[in-house]
């Protein structure tokens, strides 16, 4: 059975990394590119963290989602991309415990669908604690017309792709900006894979988190961009560009994980790795969590998909009296 486990999590990442591809061949450079990182960069390399995902309190308004009467909670981003759909942050809201501990959710690149994630929600709830599920950069409300659920989230387009980190970190600030003013003091960080890797960044400048689970985080950015089956084409339109490793490590101190130390005390993060991983790989997962000091790290039979992480993360959530029964 495990065998079959085994080949099946492989194969899922497989057709994951083909998507992935087939998408990015979607997108090519330009004579125009590397000039366009370089102004970026530069721009960049001047500003901390704290200035980077810096965010003004929201205008934010709340209504009904159509067909489910679940609230939503809308506002403009502070850091517009050009596509309009895309600025338009967006939140559902399950907050059954008025001020009470809220959970934010971030989801997974290129998410088929967001049911579990609401259905988790729900079961926050039944632990005493209230669930904001956000729609992350160019996924779900935030698709641009003409492109695909997470399309544009990762491309050979590195200053968008570094754009749309900026925009969810950011967001996600505003949002417990507008929990706060509503009573909230304590959070919780449920993220998965691209979610994950938004989320470990937000870490590094929020400190109000009981507790943070990164599920099969993407933490290895250079990995992530010059080795990992999922960017075969990226790497091309790099290379035609003459965009270098030298050239993404400028942004490093703004983008990866691995120059982040979580400000809420790594004591307080839960990682969890599938050890078939073939996209967040279990070593890349394991250095950050050496480098964490007092994180801890769960190894779970899957690959990049499956619904065995999840549910072992919660019991430990319960088990170290960070959520309730």
């Amino acid at each position: 059975m495990r065998i079959v486990r085994r080949q099946v999590a492989r194969t899922l990442d497989f057709v994951m990394c083909e998507m992935m591809n087939r998408m990015q061949a979607r997108h090519r450079l330009d004579g125009t590119s590397r000039a366009a990182l370089e102004a970026y960069l530069a721009e960049c390399e001047r500003l901390t963290p704290a200035q980077f995902f810096g965010a003004p309190a929201p205008a934010a308004s709340e209504s009904p989602e159509q067909g489910t009467g679940i609230p939503t909670l809308r506002w403009q981003g502070p850091h517009p991309s050009g596509y309009p759909a895309n600025d338009r942050a967006h939140a559902l809201l399950f907050l059954p415990h008025p001020g009470g501990p809220t959970v934010l959710m971030f989801h997974a690149l290129a998410s088929a669908g967001d049911k579990g994630y609401r259905d988790w929600a729900r079961r926050f709830n039944e632990a005493g604690w209230n669930a904001c599920f956000v729609h992350l950069p160019y996924h779900y409300s935030r698709v641009p017309p003409g492109f695909r659920n997470g399309e544009l989230a990762i491309t050979a387009d590195l200053v968008r792709t570094a754009h749309g980190l900026r925009q969810g970190v950011a967001e996600a600030r505003q949002l417990m900006a507008w929990l706060r003013a509503r009573g909230t003091r304590e959070f919780g960080l449920w993220a998965t894979s691209y979610g994950g890797w938004i989320g470990a960044l937000l870490l590094g400048v929020e400190a109000d988190f009981r507790f943070a689970v990164l599920q099969a985080p993407i933490v290895n950015v250079e990995h992530a961009i010059w080795e990992s089956a999922t960017a075969r084409c990226l790497r091309r339109e790099l290379a035609g560009a003459g965009i270098t490793h030298e050239l993404v490590e400028r942004h490093g101190h703004l983008s990866f994980p691995t120059r982040v130390q979580p400000a809420c005390g790594a004591e307080r993060v839960l990682m969890a790795a599938g050890i078939w991983d073939q996209i967040a790989r279990v070593e890349d997962i394991e250095a950050l969590q050496r480098g964490w000091v007092g994180s801890s790290l769960l190894r779970v039979e899957q690959g990049h998909f499956g619904f065995r992480m999840a549910e072992e993360c919660f019991r430990q959530l319960q088990g170290r009296g960070w959520v309730g029964g």
